[in-house]
């Protein structure tokens, strides 16, 4: 592809994103799973899991983020707020997404009943750190307390540490889901305190493939300081909301081939 002026840039990938930010984006992606909900505590408990499995095959990310809502009998927070840990062997014996299986599923719900009774719901324990300008840089803290309850140390795998230079994908996905105004009809914009220009873009192989093509990222690994370079990038085309860039990048990459 030609080498575009920043205008021109801007201006494509402006186009693309409104292309994708369309409630029919819904129709393959993990969001799906908490836009279900209407409560919350719901849609966050709903968010956190489905953007914790959520790397690999599509279709299997949608099938087994299904299958941890028919756990919890479709009521997450209630499910999450009455578990009994005693409980874990015949609710999650079986369940299984890639690495991530049953022994961490029961400390992921352990912990998120732990957050739960101490915050009320995720967004007030992350409005601790609404003065950041990057919540990603909230992930480290999150994840001490988060694994504060003693736990399988496989587990502690399950959340990235941008501290350790990963680029945390999954986490800043979650973010977006919460933070982002549902005003097209895709993201849920639940939470008020975090603005969306806090917000950091879910890098993977395919946002990061096409950033280089169109050389917003010159870093080959996709990793902590890629994503600062790729934030920043997209801070100069948009201050206010970087991640909409999300869905040009993503959509470029999956459903263009770009």
């Amino acid at each position: 592809m030609q080498k575009l002026s920043k205008r021109a840039l801007k201006d494509f990938l402006d186009e693309k994103a409104a292309l994708y930010e369309t409630p029919t984006f819904l129709d393959t992606d993990p969001i799906q799973v908490p836009a279900l909900f209407t409560t919350k505590q719901d849609i966050e408990i709903a968010g956190f899991l489905t953007a914790t499995i959520a790397w690999g095959n599509r279709k299997s990310i949608l099938t087994n983020a299904h299958k941890l809502m028919e756990i919890m009998g479709h009521t997450p927070h209630d499910f999450v707020m009455n578990y009994k840990p005693e409980k874990h062997s015949e609710l999650f014996d079986g369940f299984v997404h890639r690495t991530f299986n049953s022994i961490d599923l029961a400390y992921f719900i352990e912990a998120l009943q732990f957050l739960y009774g101490a915050h009320q719901t995720m967004e007030n324990y992350f409005n601790q750190f609404a003065d950041l300008s990057r919540l990603n840089d909230a992930i480290p803290q999150f994840k001490r307390d988060f694994f504060s309850l003693p736990h399988p140390k496989r587990t502690t795998k399950h959340v990235s540490d941008p501290s350790k230079n990963s680029a945390a994908k999954r986490i800043n996905m979650f973010f977006r889901w919460m933070v982002r105004p549902n005003k097209n009809g895709v993201d849920l914009g639940i939470w008020n305190k975090i603005n969306t220009n806090q917000l950091s873009c879910p890098l993977d192989v395919h946002s990061g493939n096409v950033a280089r093509k169109l050389g917003i990222l010159l870093r080959k690994q996709n990793d902590a300081k890629a994503l600062l370079e790729l934030d920043t990038a997209l801070r100069e085309m948009n201050v206010n909301d970087p991640v909409k860039y999300d869905y040009a990048l993503f959509g470029l990459g999956v459903f263009e081939k770009f």
